[in-house]
């Protein structure tokens, strides 16, 4: 459930009505229910009314044909919204780069409710979900050990080493503490999906030392 227990609300943008009349269906039959806000093709409706406050964002990555709007997805994740994408293309190199870009889960459009639902959920509390297409997809990455981190999460990253609460975090860089933690927690994703756990802010900070992110001058000199 969302926070507070409330209902969790999805946005879904895709092309297609039969897809969005089918996750509806299986939003619907979740127990608990989800909501579910569609908004066709239409972007502006992720933005503004009712899906700009909608928990989860399940993107169709191609709305247009053999164009897959990555830009967009870079969007949504630098605004802090959470995504589910929900593509059609079950290549490895797009998974990876969909996570790469903040995404916390991938789905083709070939896993059905008993992964998109939980998908949802988990997306929803700022959790990742690995799906089969997306397991096989980090199997077969043979990238190297750091991952790959956006300049907003670095920022976010290095601004919540320097402060003791992740709500002055929130307040120096003018976003909301829920932005905060989604971008923590892909951190964490990447960190995870390259085999170097970073389940604490200390093991964060060791990571971000290790990999250059941060230096232990100016950990000491927001110690101080």
């Amino acid at each position: 459930m969302a926070a507070g227990g409330e209902l969790i609300t999805a946005v879904i943008v895709d092309d297609h009505a039969a897809i969005a009349a089918g996750v509806r269906y299986w939003c619907e039959q979740a127990d608990p229910p989800i909501g579910l806000i569609d908004a066709g093709d239409r972007l502006g409706d992720v933005w503004a009314g009712p899906g700009a406050d909608a928990d989860v964002v399940i993107f169709d990555l191609e709305l247009v044909p053999r164009k897959p709007d990555f830009g967009e997805l870079r969007r949504l994740v630098e605004s802090g919204r959470r995504v589910v994408v929900y593509s059609q293309h079950a290549d490895n190199a797009t998974a990876i780069k969909c996570i790469d870009l903040g995404a916390l889960a991938y789905l083709t459009k070939r896993e059905g409710p008993g992964h998109l639902v939980p998908a949802i959920r988990a997306v929803a509390a700022g959790q990742a979900y690995t799906a089969p297409s997306l397991s096989g997809a980090l199997a077969a990455d043979d990238s190297p050990g750091r991952p790959r981190l956006s300049p907003r999460e670095i920022e976010v990253l290095r601004a919540w080493f320097a402060a003791s609460s992740k709500e002055l975090v929130a307040a120096k860089l003018h976003i909301t503490v829920k932005t905060v933690d989604t971008h923590i927690a892909r951190v964490r994703v990447k960190y995870s999906n390259v085999g170097r756990e970073a389940r604490t802010k200390s093991q964060l900070v060791t990571r971000a030392l290790h990999d250059g992110v941060i230096t232990l001058a100016e950990l000491n000199e927001a110690s101080m």
